[in-house]
């Protein structure tokens, strides 16, 4: 279906780079006010020595998502093996606490009998944690459950009281987060990824560069299936970049070579880059005579609401950059959406979106709710259960408050 493939001293000078928002250069101007022009901790490298950079010992194992097309190969890791006249892939999107709609879908789905055996899952963000549980099928059901909605979820709230977050790298420490990926993603669990890999089936993660400004696509199975000692450790790396969201979780430095030495990437939430992933860019954007011929069937989970939500806006700053952040992630949501479906319809691929249709009170100062993770798989595990989840094509729905107003 698809082949992807990747393409000492310090400066101590404060170099200017256009920011893409006005909100960061703010936000910058701000750091660099109060912490000064500090030298860079990691060893510095240019766009070149990034675009060179292996994971060493592991070959052909990430990607961009924006590279160009290589050639096929016949012995190609990331093209999976297909064995039915319709393959099937899952994609399941960033969204936080929301994970837990997917948690509900994916359970009901188990309780129904109907839940494929997917060709492909792809994660981001607290997708990328949810996604290899939903590889290995309906056996990990529990324990999905028990990660999004034992209550325990609060504890990854670790802040980091020095400056608030503005001299360090996140307002959370990120070790609860770190602690509990360890804790589940264990060496059994990639010993069975390897299994699926080798059958042909394929697990991909994205992270999002922050270097380079590119997202990357992790090739999960392959790692795993490397037999190296240090595949494990690797794995968990990048599942907890992909689910540390900026500014929120410090990002993650992977060791990579270049040219023999060794530089630090520092990776960070997939979901910077796109809230969901299915296929590379340069299908989507293919002309109609190459889009065809795909027979294939994506399932896109979106673990957010992508209607409108009310709710009066404090006058403050950070709870208003939190609302315009909550609008860009819904906005970026729809337009890839859109389109996926356009290529959809295309190359004749058949497309189900789900997503949360409801607006459910939370609150940025309890952003591991309990109850919100509760009422959210409940929609998703419901909706499921009852066959009336599914959308062809994206709904963008604004809700009726003239139903609201006769409650």
């Amino acid at each position: 279906m698809m082949k992807l493939s990747l393409r000492e001293g310090a400066q101590r000078k404060c170099v200017k780079t256009p920011l893409g928002a006005a909100l960061a250069s703010i936000l910058v101007f701000a750091v660099v006010i109060s912490t000064g022009c500090a030298a860079p901790e990691r060893p510095t490298y240019n766009a070149s020595e990034a675009d060179r950079a292996q994971i060493s010992g592991f070959e052909n194992i990430r990607t961009h998502v924006d590279d160009p097309r290589p050639p096929a190969s016949t012995h190609d890791p990331w093209k999976p093996v297909i064995l039915k006249d319709k393959p099937t892939m899952l994609a399941i999107s960033g969204g936080g606490s929301g994970g837990a709609f997917a948690v509900g879908i994916l359970s009901a789905w188990s309780a129904l009998g109907t839940r494929p055996r997917f060709e492909v899952v792809t994660g981001v963000s607290t997708g990328a944690l949810i996604a290899p549980f939903a590889f290995l099928g309906s056996d990990y059901d529990e324990q999905l459950r028990r990660l999004y909605l034992s209550g325990k979820t609060r504890d990854l709230i670790d802040i980091e009281w020095k400056g608030a977050g503005i001299f360090s790298p996140g307002l959370l420490k990120g070790n609860a987060l770190r602690s509990n990926v360890e804790q589940n993603i264990t060496g059994e669990i990639l010993r069975r990824i390897a299994i699926e890999h080798r059958a042909g089936r394929r697990l991909l993660v994205m992270t999002t560069n922050l270097d380079t400004q590119r997202a990357v696509v992790w090739n999960i199975g392959a790692i795993a299936d490397s037999r190296r000692p240090d595949a494990l450790p690797l794995v968990r790396q990048i599942l907890i970049a992909s689910a540390s969201v900026p500014g929120i979780f410090p990002p993650v430095s992977i060791r990579t070579v270049v040219d023999g030495r060794e530089i630090e990437e520092l990776h960070s939430d997939g979901g910077s880059s796109a809230q969901f992933f299915t296929l590379p860019e340069h299908l989507l954007v293919a002309h109609n005579d190459q889009a065809k011929g795909q027979n294939l069937h994506i399932y896109v989970i979106v673990n957010n609401a992508l209607i409108p939500e009310f709710a009066m806006s404090r006058e403050r700053a950070l709870p208003i950059m939190g609302r315009a952040y909550g609008i860009l992630l819904k906005s970026q949501t729809r337009q890839g959406l859109i389109a996926l479906y356009n290529f959809a319809k295309r190359a004749d691929i058949d497309l189900d979106i789900a997503s949360i249709d409801q607006q459910i009170h939370y609150s940025m100062l309890n952003p591991l709710s309990a109850d919100y993770m509760r009422s959210v798989y409940h929609i998703g595990y419901e909706k499921a259960l009852g066959q009336r989840l599914w959308a062809k094509y994206p709904v963008f729905r604004v809700p009726d408050r003239r139903l609201e107003n006769r409650r």
